[in-house]
């Protein structure tokens, strides 16, 4: 056997228990998840009611059809105005969310866990269970190229990042990647959408359609598999932490290394 076949079968080896690792990991989170909701049905303050979900699925709705328009529209190329429009409407729907759910007298910091862990662990626990997330994504990502082809993987706001040529632009990109859309995503999708998801429809259903929803509204079919898993693995985090600070951690995460590949192709090659 030559070195570079060794190599091979070496790195291929390498990769088959990553991927058994981190099923292993994330297997092991639903155990725990499980068990724990037979020990305790309901740990959260006040649960989600009707007018939550009726905001949530009027939301759903509305991120439902934006897909529809989009899949049916000519493609068209992100730009910086419309990547920082699209932004401010997300902002927008979580401050009237906060509002809406304050006035209704639910306690966010209980109800989300941002107190329930400090900002030291739940950083440490957001990169450890992205890092067991890696293999599920890159598995995820064979598969979908493997059955739609070796179309670009890319979504538009990478190729928006690689194409800009000056540098606010793209540290604007990095901000609004890194810190703004990590928060607000997260709060919208695993705090308020799968919360009500959860409530009326249970875990599994709840955390299932969660994840298709996640990966519908980016409109970037190669990328529906691996943001599909990542999403369930974001849920699966939140789930099992019991705050939101570790899901919001692993989407930051998860956006930095990816324009971190951006910036150094060479890694990504490897």
């Amino acid at each position: 056997m030559s070195s570079q076949s060794f190599f091979s079968a070496l790195g291929y080896t390498a990769n088959v228990l990553l991927l058994f690792a981190g099923l292993y990991v994330y297997v092991s989170l639903i155990r725990q998840i499980s068990a724990r909701q037979t020990a305790a049905p309901e740990e959260l303050p006040k649960r989600f009611g009707l007018p939550e979900a009726i905001i949530a699925a009027f939301l759903m709705s509305l991120l439902l059809l934006n897909v529809a328009v989009g899949a049916s529209a000519p493609a068209a190329e992100l730009n910086t105005k419309d990547l920082v429009a699209n932004l401010v409407v997300t902002v927008m729907v979580v401050l009237i969310l906060v509002g809406f759910l304050t006035l209704r007298g639910f306690h966010l910091d209980a109800l989300a866990g941002f107190s329930k862990l400090g900002i030291v662990r739940a950083v440490g626990t957001g990169a450890l269970l992205l890092l067991a997330a890696y293999p599920l994504i890159v598995f995820a990502d064979l598969m979908t190229r493997h059955f739609i082809g070796n179309g670009s993987a890319r979504q538009n706001i990478v190729e928006l990042f690689n194409g800009s040529h000056t540098m606010p632009q793209r540290v604007m990109i990095i901000v609004l990647a890194v810190a703004v859309a990590p928060v607000a995503e997260e709060f919208v999708f695993r705090f308020f959408l799968y919360g009500v998801l959860r409530r009326y429809l249970g875990r599994f259903v709840g955390l299932i359609v969660n994840a298709l929803l996640f990966a519908a509204v980016h409109q970037h079919l190669p990328s529906f598999g691996p943001l599909f898993i990542l999403g369930g693995c974001f849920t699966l985090a939140y789930e099992w932490s019991g705050s939101l600070l570790v899901p919001m951690t692993m989407h930051s995460l998860f956006n930095s290394l990816s324009l971190l590949f951006l910036a150094f192709p060479d890694i990504s090659q490897q």
